[in-house]
This record gives structure tokens, sequence and C-alpha cells, in this order.
């Protein structure tokens, strides 16, 4: 009888104790996987982001807007190959009002050309260009509402409420060529809005996004496009994408903080349930120790029957709990999170090395909850296990 096949008789014993213990294990994998695909997700839009594409925005704060104007200087600055603006819509379905996605007012002539991991085909691209009323859907956000092309959609803007509402017509569906483009944005013509606005609110976009020659200068050309508004009325921050992202994310970085400590405190408490669970089987066979101390068996051997039942219990919890986080995770939560949050989360799916990093914390974990109750069998003496009553 091997070790491992004397754990697997233990842990029969008591089928009821060893099940419920194997869900605790697997609750807390599923949870931890889930916490951690959740801040691996959270990143990858800065992670994944492209590296000659740089973000220039208004230097104070991301919500105040910039003259249109400036877009012109940015194009012109050296080391700037094309460049393109947007602004926040920030309008809801009616039909579907308690549905958040993305909304932008874009350059039409430049936004896909800055943006080309937001796969358009041409013709495609030609009709929108050509219809003042187009907007281009993500296919994510498109399945989600039932949009198809040639759908006339009418949004309501809390921020542009010089119409009651405003009137598109679903041109085309883009698909992501990267893992950090959001699936759910609506994309629409800056002049179609810009045209309705009123006097003083005409011609302000909220951010300008370029593409550089040389990626290596990124930084540099950055600065240089900062330095050109330095003596005008309003000063900008000019950032790559990544730094962009990142900077974005600092602003979360007490959640992401939160989420990490809870996934390590789950952890925690399904070490102490199988550490109990393993001490509680201990407690129960002093006896049987005491007689095979009495056979000639050492204190070593009978701490490996005691590590080898918590290491088996909290791997076969770790399987179960992987084999339910898996679809859990990408076919539940985190295509509905692709769907409803995917400015924030545009790829949610289990980390490959995540489910055999939690099989094998598992594992470690299992040889911690285990310590104390082995090292007491270890330390058994005969006389006093055999007093026992079993």
């Amino acid at each position: 009888m091997t070790i491992v096949g004397l754990a697997a008789r233990n842990i029969l014993r008591n089928k009821v104790r060893s099940a419920l213990t194997m869900l605790g294990v697997a609750v807390a994998v599923v949870t931890f996987i889930l916490l951690r695909t959740l801040v691996s997700s959270w990143a990858d839009a800065s992670n994944f982001a492209v590296k000659d594409r740089l973000v220039t925005r208004h230097k104070i704060t991301f919500v105040m807007t910039l003259p249109r104007r400036y877009v012109a200087d940015v194009r012109a600055a050296p080391g700037v190959r094309v460049t393109t603006f947007a602004n926040w819509f920030g309008a809801k379905d009616p039909k579907h009002d308690q549905e958040f996605f993305a909304n932008l007012a874009v350059d039409g002539d430049t936004y896909f050309k800055v943006y080309d991991d937001m796969a358009v085909p041409p013709d495609v691209l030609d009709t929108w260009q050509h219809d003042t009323q187009g907007a281009i859907v993500g296919d994510v956000l498109a399945k989600k509402m039932g949009w198809k092309v040639g759908d006339r959609v009418s949004l309501v803007s809390g921020i542009y409420a010089v119409k009651p509402s405003w009137d598109f017509i679903v041109d085309g569906i883009y698909q992501a060529k990267a893992r950090s483009v959001d699936r759910s944005t609506f994309v629409f013509h800056y002049k179609y809005m810009n045209e309705a606005l009123p006097i003083e609110r005409k011609d302000q976009v909220g951010w300008i996004v370029s593409r550089v020659d040389d990626p290596s200068k990124t930084a540099d050309i950055a600065a240089s496009v900062d330095k050109i508004f330095d003596d005008k009325e309003i000063q900008t921050l000019s950032q790559d994408e990544h730094s962009f992202q990142a900077s974005f994310l600092a602003g979360f970085s007490a959640v992401l903080t939160a989420v990490n400590v809870i996934s390590g405190v789950i952890l925690l408490i399904m070490m102490l349930v199988l550490g109990n669970t393993i001490a509680m089987g201990v407690r129960e066979r002093t006896n049987e120790y005491g007689v095979l101390k009495a056979l000639g068996f050492s204190g070593t051997q009978l701490s490996l029957f005691v590590l080898g039942e918590s290491i088996v219990t909290a791997v076969l919890g770790g399987v179960i709990g992987v084999a339910v986080a898996i679809p859990f995770v990408e076919l539940g939560m985190g295509r509905w999170l692709e769907e409803n949050m995917g400015q924030w989360f545009p790829y949610f799916r289990v980390p490959p090395f995540l489910s055999i990093a939690a099989i094998a914390l598992t594992c470690a974990l299992g040889v911690l909850a285990a310590a104390l109750p082995a090292r007491s069998a270890a330390r058994l003496r005969v006389v006093d296990a055999l007093r026992r009553v079993a």
C-alpha cells in the first residue's frame, strides 16, 4: 500500500466530511481564479498597449476638452505620422437603458488609421465615411443589443442634450485584432455631433491620438508636442498609450490592491479549513497511529501518511475548482463583463498559467495545513496513543 493509496483510503473513511472539505477548497479556488483573472484582465489594456501610439489630453484632467485646432498643431509635430481625435458622447439606447457602452464621436478620415487594431473591411469603411449619420460598432456590442448592419439606432445623450435623441445607421461592425481593444464601442462621426452644437460648445475634442514614426522616441515626441502648447491658453499632457492606460488604472490602484489581498485571504481560509479537517482525522486515528508505531512504523512515515491525505484532499479540491472556474469565468462572468464593461475588461479569459498555479498553490497549502497535525502524529508516544479511545 503506497502513501497516496493509504491517504485515499483515509479520505473515504468519512465521505461527508471529505466531500465538504473538497467543496470548500474548490469554492476557494474558483474565487481565487476569478479575482486573479479580474486583475489580469484589468491590466491587459495597459500591458498590450501599442508602443507607437501617443495620447494627448488636457493637462489638468482627462474630462476637460481641448480646442480642435490643436489637432493640426499635433499633426505638424516632428515624428508624428498620423493623428486623429475623439470625444466622449455619453449616450444610452432608450430601448436598453440599463446597458452601458462606450460611444465616441471621432474623425472619420483618420480614426481607423490610428486604431488599425479595430478591423473594418475597406468597403464598409468607405460606406461609413460617406454616411454622416453612420456608425461602426463592436461585434460584442452588436450581438448584445441585437443590432445588425442597416439598423437604425437612436441614442439619448446626457452630455449633449441639444437633441431629444440622436439617430444613427449601423454601417458596419468591427472586429478586435488585439486583446486591448474594447469590442463594445459605438463609433460615429464627430462632424454629425459638432454641427448640431451651439457655438459655445463647437470645435472641442476630448483627446488627440497619434501614431509616431519611431516607437523608441515616443517619450521625446510627447515632450515636444506638449512644448508646443506651453504658451497657449490650455496646456496638454501627452503620454504613450501604455503610460496613459497605466495612469488611468492608477486611480483604481486601491481597488486592485484590495482584490489582491482578498485573493490571498481566500487561500488562507481554505488552508485553515483543510487543516481543521486533517487535525480531526489525526485525533480520531490516534489509536491506529499508536498501533502502527508499535509495529515499527517511524514518526516520519506517520507524518507522510498525514501529509499525503492533506495533499490528496487539497489537489482533488483544486482540480474540481479549476474544472468549474474555467467555464464559469470564460463563458459566464467573463462574457458578461466583456459585453457590459468592455472598456475595462476587453478580454476576460483565465491566463494559461493561472490554472496550474492554482493547483500548485493548493498542493503547497495542503502541506502547510497538515504541518501541525503531521508533527503531532510523528511525536506520538505509543503508550499515550494506545491509552486513548478511538
